[in-house]
């Protein structure tokens, strides 16, 4: 009997490790922006759709107007989930425990910022205050409720400085413990960062992941802006993507979200999921 039980706790620890190895379709999730327009004008059905191309978990990017209960209700009834709440700067760092009690009642993991405000050049001085204005806003979620903060990069952070760039002097400057990253592979790629590279240098630091295609031909810059139109179907445009899965899977990033900003998300969005199962890395 107890040689039973032993096999059956080897075979319990095995098929959680998949379940958990990134990259696996079954982790494969959606952000909720993609479907912005669609939420907005009936969020159940968009639920739905989503779920119709085989997705359950959403990075919730906006409420669109639903209670988190409400929320959480509609994801239950249908056996999905949200992973990852993204919030403003502001709001993670002045309404700290508003967002922790919203991401705990959507049963998310993450908590996320998307964007740092800033004016002109993102400087030196503004990531020094940026690093301290994230392990604030980490210490406070992982103490009170047990979240992980991450911030999204989109560009800007990507400036040189020294021998690095200032998204260096901000993974530096956090307390690991308590802040993580998301990376957005299409910002990293058009501030003329390798994706692929950023994983192997940070395999620790990045827990999440937007996965974007940018179209050939697309003008780079660091400014974190590029015509939506540019989000193109996965494996169709600039970004080597079989080469970030591969990254990404000897990391510990746990979700990786399909993100299309573009008009034809709904076109796209199919046949960028067809790519990533084809994928054996």
């Amino acid at each position: 009997m107890k040689k039973i039980f032993i096999i059956l706790l080897l075979v319990t620890g095995i098929l959680q490790t998949r379940a958990q190895k990134p990259g696996k379709p079954d982790q494969l999730g959606m952000v909720s922006y993609t479907f912005r327009n669609s939420f907005a004008k009936n969020f159940t059905a968009t639920l739905d759709t989503i779920q119709s191309f085989g997705i359950n978990n959403i990075e919730f990017s906006n409420l669109f107007g639903q209670t988190p209960e409400k929320i959480r209700a509609e994801l239950d009834a249908r056996g999905m989930f949200c992973t990852s709440y993204g919030v403003s700067f502001d709001d993670a760092l002045n309404k700290t425990q508003d967002v922790g009690r919203i991401a705990k009642t959507l049963g998310a993991e993450f908590v996320r910022v998307a964007w740092v405000p800033h004016t002109g050049e993102f400087t030196k001085e503004m990531a020094e205050k940026t690093a301290k204005d994230f392990n604030t806003i980490g210490a406070t979620l992982m103490k009170d409720f047990g979240l992980t903060f991450c911030y999204h990069n989109h560009g800007y952070e990507f400036r040189s400085m020294g021998n690095g760039t200032l998204f260096d002097l901000i993974v530096q400057q956090t307390d690991p413990k308590n802040v993580s990253y998301e990376m957005d592979i299409l910002w990293v790629h058009i501030a003329d960062v390798d994706p692929a590279s950023l994983l192997k240098k940070y395999p620790d630091r990045f827990r999440l992941m937007h996965v974007k295609d940018l179209k050939k031909g697309t003008k780079h810059n660091q400014e974190g802006k590029t015509d939506p139109a540019n989000d193109v179907t996965l494996g169709t445009g600039e970004i080597d993507i079989a080469a970030v899965i591969k990254a990404a899977r000897k990391s510990k990033l746990k979700y990786y979200y399909i993100e299309d900003e573009s008009p034809s998300a709904t076109q796209q969005v199919p046949e960028s999921i067809k790519y990533l199962k084809k994928l054996s890395l």
